[in-house]
């Protein structure tokens, strides 16, 4: 069993589908098929099991697929310590964070930093911040930017904070808002419940949603052809946008970067963890 066999076995439980895993290694499906038959063989038993659902390993199969989780993280690491025991500071940076941070805020900072760290290579998933936190605990990422509330037992450091803000096509009063129709969006726990906090405490009975949709992006478009108001992050605003917007009474949105300090040991994570603090300017730490 080697690396390849690792990555088989872990594509294959993510997509739980033949074709689909083969896609993703690059490889035809017979091909694929054949690899697994040799495993099976090798080990003398069944790995996996083709349901209705999808593919479904066996308790063998689960054991050895927790194996091969265990080996791929064993020879990253590796690869991550040998590549930086260099002068110089390269290898590849694995970064989590949340989706709103990624289009409003991280073009912008990872395009200063590629320009003083060229031989850097990035490997950047996106996500809610939820699933950022899950990926940090799973040692998939070596830094995690996370939005909101949070729970973090390891090493957090505040880079910034901003208001919430009702948004409009035309200039309007908080308090007509009871009565006008809302665009509300998917997003994180966190963020929904400080709005509905806000909410209950200004008004007496519930907002009228007229839309759900599925990203801060589609709600403004909604609240600028005039269909109705909004409640999102100062972050979401753009320069450009042709908006009315107005901060209210809530609690304000924090963006924290979150890291296992071990991960620090690698001069690449150690610098860009410096450079995003330094480019917030934020001396707190905890």
């Amino acid at each position: 069993m080697n690396e390849q066999d690792w990555s088989l076995l872990h594509i294959l439980n993510e997509e739980k589908n033949i074709t689909r895993a083969a896609q993703r290694l690059y490889i035809s499906q017979p091909a694929l098929t054949y690899r697994l038959n040799h495993l099976e063989k090798e080990f003398g038993t069944k790995l996996v099991l083709r349901e209705k659902k999808g593919l479904e390993f066996t308790p063998e199969g689960e054991h050895l697929l927790q194996y091969a989780k265990k080996m791929i993280h064993e020879l990253q690491k590796t690869k991550d310590e040998v590549l930086n025991m260099g002068e110089h500071i390269n290898g590849n940076l694995r970064l989590g964070t949340s989706g709103h941070f990624a289009l409003y805020r991280l073009p912008d900072i990872l395009k200063d930093f590629l320009r003083q760290y060229s031989q850097v290579q990035l490997n950047v998933h996106t996500g809610l911040s939820s699933e950022i936190m899950s990926l940090m605990e799973q040692s998939e990422v070596h830094l995690g930017i996370v939005r909101g509330e949070i729970l973090w037992q390891g090493k957090k450091h505040l880079l910034s904070e901003e208001n919430l803000c009702v948004i409009s096509k035309e200039p309007l009063q908080l308090k007509e808002l009871v009565r006008l129709p809302m665009i509300s969006y998917t997003t994180d726990i966190s963020l929904k419940h400080t709005i509905d906090s806000w909410w209950k405490q200004e008004f007496n009975q519930p907002p009228f949603v007229m839309m759900q949709v599925d990203r801060i992006e589609t709600c403004k478009e909604m609240v600028k052809n005039g269909l109705g108001f909004a409640i999102i992050p100062r972050i979401g605003l753009r320069a450009s946008d042709p908006l009315y917007a107005q901060d209210i009474n809530a609690k304000s949105r924090k963006t924290w970067l979150i890291y296992d300090e071990r991960a620090l040991k690698l001069s690449v994570v150690q610098v860009f963890a410096d450079f995003i603090r330094s480019y917030f300017h934020h001396p707190d730490d905890s």
